[in-house]
């Protein structure tokens, strides 16, 4: 059904007249008469009847009415929700517990009447087709994947480098020091579950093991972190990477420890991908947070791949 015979003839039902219906809708009076025509060919029913005073409502436009307007509201409705500006923004990182949902928090904190919508999506190459789809409006993802650029309609910026941490059991041969050089690390088996080959953080880690020797194996099923948590607490021989911002609890038995890596720190480079030509104001808002609380990049005594994202 056509919406502006519709809202033609709610305006000449509310006008009474088609001539003062012409002048709201700044048609002609004989555009009115059209599409009121129209719209009774497509309904099968007269709406109006002609009188000396101007048109009046036949007992089907009666009948009908109701429904025209809510036709119209149901529209707007439909328009507000994809309007620039009026639905959430949408939002993909990796997951809940990384870096990426600590921004987005201190964004909301700061922003609280933006609405936001979260998702998770597995792979930079998914986020990338979300963004140009417009399913998503941005991603927070570590680096991109050596030989496969960004597509030129994708800008991206740099907003965090953050840590890695070495995480032990208390039995681990490491457990008791208060920080831990890379050289420390050759020899020691790093353990590593849901490293999947061919995604942004597997060559990372790719490339953390071609330049300083690592042991890092990703064998065995990912149950998730709180399975790799009950495993590194009750296995000394085994650790695992974590992000510094990484948000974890784990029971006070397990004796967990949380140890710096230096000499150089290895900091996972953190980015914000969108589609140049979104104009979705509070994706504009977001931008300008991330680069006033950004940190610094590339600072001495801290190792990335050369080829991550540039900033």
């Amino acid at each position: 059904m056509d919406l502006d015979t519709v809202r033609t003839f709610v305006a000449a039902a509310d006008a009474g007249q088609f001539q003062e219906a012409a002048a709201e809708l700044a048609v002609t009076q004989q555009a009115v008469s059209k599409r009121i025509a129209a719209l009774e060919r497509n309904l099968g029913v007269r709406l109006f009847t002609r009188t000396p005073r101007g048109a009046e409502l036949t007992i089907d436009g009666q009948a009908f009415l109701p429904h025209a307007r809510e036709l119209l509201r149901v529209a707007e409705r439909a328009v507000a929700s994809v309007r620039t500006g009026r639905r959430p923004l949408r939002v993909d990182m990796l997951a809940s517990r990384s870096a990426a949902s600590g921004l987005m928090r201190g964004f909301h904190r700061v922003y609280p009447e933006i609405e936001l919508d979260v998702v998770m999506l597995f792979d930079i190459e998914t986020a990338i087709a979300a963004i140009r789809s417009g399913a998503i409006d941005a991603s927070f993802r570590a680096v991109a994947v050596p030989g496969r650029p960004l597509p030129e309609d994708i800008d991206s910026v740099r907003v965090l480098d953050e840590a890695l941490q070495l995480l032990t059991g208390p039995a681990h041969a490491l457990a008791g020091a208060r920080s831990v050089t890379v050289a420390q690390l050759a020899g020691h088996r790093i353990w590593m579950p849901g490293i999947v080959p061919g995604t942004e953080w597997a060559a990372y880690y790719d490339d953390l093991v071609a330049e300083f020797g690592l042991t890092i194996e990703a064998t065995g099923p990912n149950f998730g972190s709180d399975a790799l948590l009950d495993t590194i607490a009750d296995t000394p021989a085994l650790a695992t990477f974590m992000g510094e911002q990484t948000r974890l609890v784990w029971p006070a038995g397990h004796g967990l420890r949380r140890i710096p890596v230096t000499d150089p720190t290895p900091v996972y480079p953190h980015s914000l991908l969108w589609q140049r030509d979104n104009p979705h104001p509070a994706l504009a808002t977001l931008r300008t947070h991330l680069a006033a609380t950004a940190t610094g990049h590339d600072a001495a005594g801290t190792w990335t791949p050369s080829w991550t994202i540039p900033h």
